[in-house]
């Protein structure tokens, strides 16, 4: 989940080394945790939040295949 969270955030940024992607688990969830460069958080997030909820919903899916939750944090 890692690389599919770090390869959408590097291509919609302007400074993709800036982008950082963490994973820990919790119980049973696992939680994805995504931070990048201040200027670009509007690009990650989108208007009205719909960019970040369309990084969720594939990752959701891809959780879903591989029989795990997955829960993505968008962090400062």
């Amino acid at each position: 989940m890692v690389q599919l969270v770090e390869q959408i955030a590097k291509s919609l940024v302007d400074d993709p080394s800036a982008v950082s992607v963490t994973e820990h688990t919790d119980k049973n969830v696992t939680v994805v945790q995504l931070k990048v460069a201040a200027d670009d958080m509007g690009k990650v997030i989108g208007k009205q939040g719909r960019i970040a909820k369309a990084i969720r919903t594939v990752v959701k899916a891809a959780a879903v295949k591989a029989n795990k939750k997955v829960v993505v944090e968008i962090v400062q």
